[in-house]
């Protein structure tokens, strides 16, 4: 991986959050937007292997690196979220040229990521939900109307996973479902990291048939 720009700027009711953008040596019209959780960063197990898949997949990869306080968190407010994310991404982009983007979100990700697909830019972007946050009615009413093809993933442990919610998500037949058997809020079972591990693997590889061009 090479051609890394680095990129912040903040300002008291906007947030342009900092990127990364990781590019590849040569031009390419796929990008993919990674956007994390609050605390699960890109550079934690799922969203760095993430990265990787698509990377070696001749895409562009962008990292949105937002960080809240938890003043900020209490407050969060989607709409400025999303919009905060969206000129972010444009910042990153704007002298590129690309035509095919996927977007994978972690957790609080999710909620930008629930507004950005009603951007036309997106219309025709493939979405990643990892944990999503199916306690908010934003994000799953996004979901569940979806019109863009999807990968959810959650654990059954997760406290963010509803079960009657997540079963309404099976009628959107956009959406392809996985759901991790005792896996928490970061896809793991606690205390054992072996059976962790082979979750992630198993993970990865529902990502890697997701990415197929």
């Amino acid at each position: 991986m090479q051609n890394i720009m680095l990129g912040s700027e903040n300002t008291v009711k906007n947030k342009r959050f900092p990127f990364r953008l990781i590019e590849q040596k040569g031009q390419t019209t796929n990008l993919v937007i990674v956007l994390p959780g609050a605390g699960y960063t890109t550079q934690a197990p799922l969203l760095h292997f993430t990265t990787g898949i698509f990377y070696s997949k001749g895409f562009d990869v962008l990292h949105i690196n937002y960080g809240f306080s938890r003043e900020e968190m209490a407050e969060l407010n989607a709409e400025d979220f999303t919009r905060n994310v969206y000129h972010s991404i444009e910042d990153a982009i704007k002298d590129k040229n690309y035509s095919h983007f996927y977007i994978v979100a972690k957790s609080i990700g999710t909620i930008a990521l629930s507004g950005l697909l009603h951007n036309p830019v997106f219309h025709h972007a493939k979405a990643v939900w990892l944990t999503p946050l199916l306690q908010r009615d934003d994000v799953f009413n996004s979901m569940v109307n979806s019109e863009q093809e999807g990968l959810c993933i959650i654990g059954d442990r997760d406290p963010c996973f509803i079960e009657e919610r997540f079963e309404l998500l099976r009628k959107n037949n956009n959406l392809t479902l996985s759901l991790i058997g005792d896996g928490n809020h970061a896809l793991e079972i606690e205390g054992q990291p072996l059976k962790s591990i082979d979750i992630l693997k198993n993970v990865m590889a529902e990502i890697d048939r997701f990415s197929e061009l």
